[in-house]
């Protein structure tokens, strides 16, 4: 009888609508084929589709198993009719002899059924089980001459059943393929939440990138999380060899197979995707082709991925049959890698090529390849998302060859370890000197290329220079059809030496530089010199006040992030913060309070120095804005440069002293700007500013005076230095009481400042400028885009504003998207962090433009701010 009863629902049952609904459709037509691997919930989903009663007519269920002949088949097909209601008449028969039935049975078995006032649903669940075709051509045969008395829902591990292709061209099968089978993140967090468990965002899809969606393996580690004594850590950390997922997998699906296919499956699993021709080599055999057709036609936990024959294992298969190759064949592994990494390098699959080397412990193959193919620059500075430096991460430290000397040095870089990284050059130079002359020009230029990252990053800007245009200079030692491979060598070298040139603090050739980077760039894997050279620039413009043209910058440097892939959040940290530093020099409080935690953000750690530097004075300055004085200061010594760095790297010292010296006037203690900046030893003009601007703090006007006098109006740069001086020396003017030259310099000041609307020059001159303006009201009316500046920490004397916000009314969903959008999120970060799609955020974002009458998002999120909706 357990053959005829409908299976039990397990006991956490997900309510799978979708497939439901399929299921009911697809009963409409003949056959309805439920097709997926082992534990992949067909069996599941029939049973519970019947147990909703959703059919037509009567359901009969039957199980088939292997051993079935096509007498006893069909004898039990005409007992499962009886066992469910529906027995049949009697001058149908019943079939004679095991091994075989009547044709003459099954055509009156069909007349019977077509002749049904209600159509029956036939379920014949594991039918893939049956060994003979006899039986499959039979049921095809009944259903050809029933329908639309009989209907057939069929679940199978094959799709290539006997006679399914006549149902298949005529448009006749509904299909629920493994696809469609596997969970949606948003059933795997509700079958979790039903065995009780709640699992982080992160943590679910690591759970769903390992299982894929496959429903036995889901229900398996939610019964194994529940005896965890941290769910969290096992989804990360669990091993499916040592949990009864191998069990199932080696029972269900290996020791299915024939010895010849179960051999290639073992050999194969080294890799994370086979190709034919790969599986050839591994198995030394000529037949991978026809094995891994198979192996896919049979939902064997093998799949093919693309139209060029590449196939992709299950991981927690694969995983399984990783931890039985050294079982039955041992010491086999690491020569399969072997061949799997050259396989690889010949066919140009450079990066999977490094991984099995890795893997196989052939570091001095694997850093020939690194520096063979051009891939030391990708490697040094982690453009790759730090993959190739964790792939050498286990490489020892006795380095036998210059290669690998200098990919240790490149994994030290990559990691921000200077010392590390000198310490790779050094071994690489004792190795060239040995073998003088015999080296190839790709490690030459690999150690002119190391050379520049480790200056650059020290912040030896003169050291930088002279290595970047070395470098630059020897382009010819690489061939040119593999620099035609690697377009962001030229890039790097372009962004080193601009970067080294804004280090020196020389900002003109640093933009000029920089802007060829620029230019250069566009080709895939230019994306990272790209970025970076826009954010570079975007500095500059910060820093003369072209705040239009630093946001464009800043914004393109996020796209060109975002276009090269899902970038981490410390990668884009720097663009981001220059985002935020418009939003201060504009004194926008809507802008600083939704990057609060910007302030404590920080940059990769194979930053150069000026990144560096750049995002502490940033951080500082939000920090300030917010009345944080404590981490304003603080966050300056992340950014501070060695005290042995040699004298160029003093323009980065000097902006951290001015950064400190604004925190110190913020905090009220003018004395403390005096003297950090007394400290430096600078003539430069934004320093002279900045400690006029300190001395008149502390009442030391003369000294101001003399130093504005001497501090020529600059001819070029931008406008928040001239509006700066401009404003200085109308303070002087004012403490002197010099009133016409006070209204002079400071219209001029407004006029300079205006295009930019740079507001926070102002707020941080203290509540004289708001003095001025009201015993100036043409004045103030002539510049109405500075009259509702928001009073800064030390301006005590700003004037409420009283105004009746309209009415305007976000959805709950609206307002997290928003939220998420005041942490300058791209779109898809919005989407992952709120577990919704890409295209519902953009709709989300449309509707809050319309409600706020905004454009786009900072307006957005400034808006909303004002009306008190954040």
């Amino acid at each position: 009888m357990a053959r005829f009863a409908v299976p039990p629902p397990p006991p956490v049952l997900i309510r799978r609508q979708p497939l439901l609904d399929r299921v009911s459709e697809g009963v409409k037509g003949p056959i309805t084929l439920l097709n997926g691997p082992a534990g992949a919930g067909k069996t599941v989903l029939a049973a519970h589709w019947a147990a909703e009663a959703q059919a037509p007519g009567p359901i009969v269920w039957l199980t088939a198993e292997p051993d079935d002949l096509p007498g006893t088949f069909w004898a039990y097909v005409l007992e499962a009719f009886r066992y469910h209601g529906m027995p049949p008449p009697g001058d149908i028969g019943r079939p004679a002899r095991a091994g075989e039935v009547d044709r003459s049975l099954l055509i009156r078995l069909a007349a019977w059924l077509a002749g049904s006032p209600r159509p029956a649903v036939l379920v014949l669940d594991q039918l893939d089980t049956v060994s003979s075709p006899e039986i499959t051509a039979g049921v095809l045969f009944v259903l050809r001459h029933a329908f639309p008395g009989l209907r057939l829902i069929a679940t199978s591990r094959n799709e290539s059943l006997p006679g399914l292709h006549r149902f298949r061209t005529a448009g006749r099968l509904a299909e629920i393929r493994d696809a469609d089978l596997r969970f949606t993140l948003p059933e795997t967090s509700s079958l979790l939440r039903q065995h009780s468990l709640a699992l982080s965002a992160a943590d679910l899809r690591t759970l769903d990138r390992r299982t894929e969606g496959w429903a036995a393996g889901l229900r398996l580690c939610a019964m194994a999380m529940q005896r965890a004594a941290d769910p969290a850590a096992f989804v990360r950390e669990f091993a499916a060899d040592r949990t009864s997922i191998a069990d199932l997998l080696l029972t269900e699906v290996l020791d299915t197979q024939p010895e010849a296919t179960q051999d290639l499956l073992l050999r194969v699993a080294v890799s994370e995707r086979v190709h034919p021709d790969l599986a050839n080599v591994l198995t030394e055999r000529d037949d991978a082709a026809r094995l891994l057709a198979q192996l896919d036609d049979a939902n064997a936990f093998v799949e093919r991925i693309d139209g060029a024959g590449w196939y992709h294992l299950h991981p927690l298969f694969a995983e399984v049959l990783r931890s039985q190759l050294p079982v039955r064949h041992p010491g086999l592994e690491q020569q399969l890698r072997r061949r799997a990494a050259r396989w690889f390098a010949e066919t140009g699959e450079l990066v999977d090529a490094l991984a099995q080397a890795t893997t196989a412990g052939d570091w001095r193959f694997a850093s020939e390849q690194v520096v063979d193919n051009l891939e030391i620059g990708r490697l040094a500075t982690g453009s790759d998302g730090g993959r190739l430096a964790d792939l050498f991460a286990a490489m020892p430290s006795d380095l036998p060859d210059p290669a690998q000397a200098l990919v240790a040095a490149a994994c030290a870089l990559a990691r921000g370890d200077v010392t590390g990284g000198r310490d790779g050059l050094r071994r690489a130079d004792e190795h060239l000197g040995r073998q003088e002359g015999a080296t190839g020009p790709l490690v030459r230029f690999s150690r002119v290329l190391l050379e520049l990252l480790v200056d650059r990053l020290t912040g030896d800007a003169a050291a930088a220079q002279t290595a970047a245009r070395e470098a630059l200079s020897r382009l010819d030692l690489v061939p040119p059809q593999l620099l035609g491979e690697h377009p962001e060598i030229p890039a790097l070298l372009l962004t080193s030496l601009g970067s080294a040139q804004l280090s020196a603090g020389h900002l003109d050739a640093a933009e000029t530089t920089l802007a060829q980077a620029v230019e250069v760039c566009g080709r895939p894997g230019t994306e990272q010199p790209q970025a970076d050279s826009l954010v570079r620039l975007a500095l500059i413009d910060l820093y003369r006040g072209h705040l239009r043209r630093a946001e464009q910058r800043a914004h393109r440097a996020l796209a060109v992030a975002e276009r090269a892939g899902p970038p981490p959040a410390r990668r884009t940290a720097l663009a981001r913060l220059v985002v935020a530093a418009i939003g201060i020099e504009r004194n926008d409080p809507t802008v600083t309070q939704p990057q609060r935690n910007l302030a404590t953000a920080s940059v990769e750690p194979c930053e150069d120095l000026v990144a560096k530097v750049a995002a502490a004075v940033i951080r500082s300055r939000l920090a300030a804005a917010q009345g944080d004085w404590k981490t304003a200061v603080t966050v300056l010594h992340t950014g501070r440069p060695p005290a042995d760095t040699p004298g160029p790297s003093g323009w980065p010292a000097d902006q951290l002293a001015i950064a400190e010296s604004v925190a110190d006037l913020a905090h009220g203690d003018a004395a403390a700007a005096v003297a950090v900046l007394d400290a430096v030893d600078s003539n430069r003009p934004e320093h002279q500013e900045a400690l006029a601007h300190a001395l008149l703090a502390t009442d030391q006007e003369q000294r101001a005076a003399d130093l504005l006098a001497e501090l020529p109006m600059p001819s070029r740069g931008g406008p928040r230095s001239r509006a700066h001086i401009c404003l200085l020396r109308a303070q002087t003017e004012a403490r002197a009481g010099d009133t016409a030259a006070e209204r002079r310099l400071l219209a001029q000041a407004l006029e300079l400042a205006r295009p930019e609307q740079l507001r926070r020059l102002f707020a941080e001159a203290g509540p004289w400028v708001r003095r001025s303006l009201r015993h100036d009201p043409e004045l103030a009316l002539a510049h109405g885009w500075l009259t509702d500046m928001p009073a800064c920490a030390a301006d005590t004397t700003a004037d409420p504003v009283d105004q009746a916000p309209p009415r305007v009314a976000l959805s709950a969903r609206e307002r997290d998207v928003l939220l998420q959008a005041a942490q300058w999120l791209s779109t898809e970060e919005i989407a992952t962090e709120l577990h919704i799609s890409a295209n519902t955020v953009k709709t989300h974002l449309k509707s809050i433009y319309r409600k706020l009458s905004a454009s786009r998002r900072a307006e957005a999120v400034r808006r909303a701010q004002q009306l008190h909706l954040l």
